[in-house]
């Protein structure tokens, strides 16, 4: 079972946590990447050149992706990047809806050993380190929503009690308030 955050970003929050990251070394990745995909370093600088729902961030000087060739179907001639096998957090982008409602994200890895993915050895102590590290400083810079276990990012929280509404990107997903 991957270890997931389950939160909601506005793009403020997005570039404050890119800011963050920029302690790291991780090259973001789209999750079909093109032949011709020049990779870049998660930076805050960098935010409006990040895929706009679904990426990668590999932790590259801890070790590299691990790609396989795409050989059918519509992403043909793409390269897929084995999430259980390489250091990466997989990152689901909050987006909004045809009603204006910010959709849930997420953040997730791969860092233990499960017999249904076939990982046999759990991630190095570096990259769950930094994925611990992620993950508290989530913890103590967003605010808690209603119901658990969603973070809220403080700008969403802020466009929240403007009329922003979150909603859980799922089929009937429902509403997440803001814990006061």
């Amino acid at each position: 079972m991957a270890n997931q955050i389950l939160l909601f970003m506005n793009e403020d929050d997005e570039r404050a946590l890119l800011h963050w990251l920029e302690r790291f070394v991780l090259e973001v990745y789209p999750r079909r990447v093109p032949p011709d995909w020049q990779t870049f370093r998660a930076r805050g600088a960098e935010h409006e050149r990040l895929p706009p729902e679904e990426l990668y961030l590999v932790a590259s000087e801890i070790g590299a992706a691990t790609v396989d060739k795409v050989k059918r179907g519509p992403d043909k001639g793409y390269w897929r990047i084995d999430e259980v096998r390489s250091p990466v957090i997989f990152w689901k982008r909050c987006v909004r809806n045809d009603e204006g409602e910010l959709l849930s994200g997420q953040l997730w890895a791969e860092l233990d050993i499960t017999q249904q993915t076939g990982r046999k050895s759990a991630a190095p102590d570096r990259f769950r380190g930094l994925f611990v590290e992620l993950e508290q400083h989530l913890a103590k810079t967003f605010r808690k929503g209603r119901p658990k276990p969603w973070l809220v990012g403080p700008s969403t929280a802020r466009a929240v009690k403007e009329g922003l509404v979150l909603r859980v990107d799922e089929h009937r997903g429902g509403t997440v308030e803001v814990h006061r």
